[in-house]
């Protein structure tokens, strides 16, 4: 991910015309062009894929990986189950097992706050309300 920060941030310079070392890029990327750093514009893609899993308007092969805890015999009556959260799969590894597809949508997506965790939700309001949850420097780890 470092690489590709790299280049966003050469990339912010580009468009805005600023040296190297003339602004705080963060501050540019958020306040000016309003764009996320890289790690938070991953969690932005899988929460976004997720809710379109949830929605029925992903393929069947990814939505496979969205289990809903409320969906799993005997976990009905769970908290989670309330909070729509969805059943992180048991990793064997822990270096390359957390960074698994299966695993990472699942991990990101119990990470969202309530309000923003329901798939009930349309896609552009859940969008713009997780846009703005991620500029407001929250991280979903």
């Amino acid at each position: 991910m470092d690489k590709l920060q790299h280049v966003q941030n050469a990339a912010a310079r580009l468009v805005t015309g600023t040296r190297k070392y003339e602004c705080s890029l963060s501050t540019l990327m958020h306040a000016d062009l309003h764009w996320l750093v890289i790690p938070q514009r991953v969690q932005y893609k899988l929460a976004v894929t997720v809710h379109h899993c949830l929605q029925h308007r992903a393929p069947g092969c990814l939505a496979e990986y969205c289990v809903p805890v409320s969906e799993v015999p005997g976990r009905q009556h769970l908290r989670s189950a309330r909070r729509h959260q969805l059943l992180v799969p048991r990793v064997r590894r822990g270096t390359f097992g957390t960074c698994a597809f299966s695993v990472a949508r699942p991990t990101v997506w119990n990470s969202l706050p309530d309000c923003l965790s329901d798939p009930a939700v349309d896609s552009e309001q859940f969008r713009r309300d997780l846009m703005t949850y991620l500029f407001a420097g929250h991280s979903m780890r």
